[in-house]
């Protein structure tokens, strides 16, 4: 086998390629290693193991995301900015086939993420908010959107893809007659993911409102 030169960059780059296709549980170092065409033990310079991957592959996710072109400016109420920065989340994460699963739970491996946090927490100190009031708001949402999306990939793994066992009129089946609440909501939860975010998220933003927003304090 040739032996390759290989920094950390190329390595995320081609887990996060092959996530799209192998997912989450499919993802192995040996799996990286062979594409990239070295052996598995050459990973091991980079990342101990593969949650040290993970926190890397989450790293990279978020730092792209904070490259894109916004749709944030210092006009926004700190509602509007809250959930367009949620839909920016969203989007980034169903880019990759488990990437929920891949940015929960993780550790970022560097600081560059702070110069976005605190243009965030300046904006809504501006607001009225106190510091640990933004941070703990931002997290409820950050925290509903990393839920979200996890059980939406589980029902819609990627774009245009949809997993079996979800089907809504067979589920009304199985559950049958004696239970016909539970049978005829099946629509409100497993379709029209885009409706639910945006619903969701206007519930977070009221209960913020009422409990951590300058109006409560």
């Amino acid at each position: 086998m040739a032996t390759t030169r290989l920094d950390r960059d190329q390595v995320v780059d081609a887990a996060l390629r092959l996530l799209n296709e192998v997912g989450l549980e499919g993802l192995t170092l040996r799996r990286i290693a062979k594409e990239l065409n070295v052996q598995a033990p050459a990973l091991y310079w980079h990342f101990k193991n593969k949650q040290a991957l993970l926190d890397e592959m989450a790293t990279t996710i978020f730092l792209r995301l904070a490259e894109e072109p916004g749709n944030l400016d210092e006009a926004m109420t700190w509602q509007e900015r809250l959930i367009e920065g949620q839909h920016a989340l969203r989007r980034a994460l169903l880019r990759y086939r488990d990437g929920a699963k891949v940015f929960s739970g993780t550790r970022f491996t560097r600081t560059d993420h702070a110069v976005t946090m605190e243009a965030h927490l300046r904006a809504f100190v501006a607001a009225g908010f106190t510091p640990g009031a933004a941070a703990r708001a931002s997290f409820i949402a950050y925290a509903f959107t990393l839920g979200f999306v996890t059980e939406e990939q589980a029902v819609e793994p990627m774009p245009g893809e949809r997993a079996p066992g979800y089907d809504v009129a067979e589920r009304a089946d199985l559950i049958g007659p004696d239970y016909p609440l539970a049978a005829a909501v099946g629509a409100d939860l497993f379709l029209d993911y885009d409706a639910r975010f945006e619903e969701g998220l206007r519930t977070i933003v009221a209960g913020i409102e009422s409990t951590l927003g300058p109006a409560a304090q």
